[in-house]
């Protein structure tokens, strides 16, 4: 199944609180699905990679995925390969070792391809994920980011 995604995180001060905002929906734009999810402390890279990691898991099976990102950090971590080489350092010393860990343990159960798209330009769905996002950090119910608070 071919499965389009868009993503965007926020963090209101970073660090600080902050959320995520996925949406889902098939190629044939039958389904759609919306993830967001609040935290109380964490920083806009977490989130971004975060959203990635939430849409990925919420899958089931093996889809062939297109991730909409505005995130330069989540895209070029992957696009540019640079990701591979931390793995292969064991993510020693590396920010957001546990997410990245987490992401490539998904990111393997299917074909996923990403794609940058400029924030707050106007794109319905970078847009709809953003509002998510900053929805999610400005509620009530805010999780602890275990990997950032545990860590700093």
């Amino acid at each position: 199944m071919k499965i389009i995604v868009y993503t965007d995180g926020s963090a209101l001060g970073n660090p600080g609180p902050g959320g995520y905002g996925a949406i889902l929906e098939t190629a044939d734009k039958k389904h759609k699905k919306e993830l967001a999810q609040g935290y109380r402390k964490t920083t806009n890279n977490r989130m971004e990679l975060l959203a990635v990691i939430a849409a990925l898991e919420t899958l089931k099976g093996t889809s062939d995925v297109l991730v909409w990102s505005d995130s330069k950090y989540v895209v070029d971590s992957i696009e540019k390969g640079w990701v591979y080489g931390w793995e292969k350092k064991n993510f020693n010393n590396r920010v957001n070792a546990d997410l990245w860990k987490r992401f490539l343990e998904i990111y393997r159960k299917h074909s996923v391809k990403f794609k940058w798209i400029k924030g707050h330009a106007g794109h319905p769905g970078n847009e709809r994920a953003d509002k998510l996002a900053v929805m999610a950090a400005n509620s009530k119910n805010l999780l602890i980011d275990q990997g950032y608070e545990d860590v700093n």
